[in-house]
């Protein structure tokens, strides 16, 4: 087998395609989480916070004489644990639903009338 012929059937499987859309959806939905996250949950939670303790800009918060910005850190850190919140519950809800799915029995299936007789032959050849 050649080289391009593998090659184009190992790019074309349904795994490589199905893994391309998830990370390019991924990007996407990581873009709508981290803007929920910084320009929703953290101004709304973190806002009042700050403003309460006299701090308008955590990532202005250094050590005095050095050029460590550990406001920055403890910034990254809040936004890291609220994302992971974030998508724990988007991800939790969306299990619950297929759960919800997944529970609903399916109906039984009618037997057709070939089956029905072929039961009772079975039936009365076992007596």
């Amino acid at each position: 087998m050649g080289f391009v012929k593998e090659f184009k059937e190992f790019a074309i499987k349904g795994n490589v395609l199905d893994l391309a859309v998830g990370v390019i959806i991924g990007a996407a939905f990581g873009k709508i989480v981290s803007s929920l996250v910084e320009d929703i949950i953290t101004p709304a939670v973190l806002g009042p916070a700050l403003k309460a303790a006299g701090l308008e800009d955590l990532s202005k918060l250094t050590i005095a004489g050095t050029a460590i910005k550990y406001g920055n850190f403890l910034s990254q850190l809040l936004s890291f644990i609220i994302v992971a919140l974030v998508l724990f519950i988007i991800i939790k809800a969306a299990n619950n639903m297929k759960k919800k799915e997944e529970a609903a029995p399916a109906a039984p299936v009618a037997l057709t009338k070939e089956e029905v007789l072929l039961t009772e032959i079975r039936d009365l050849l076992k007596k």
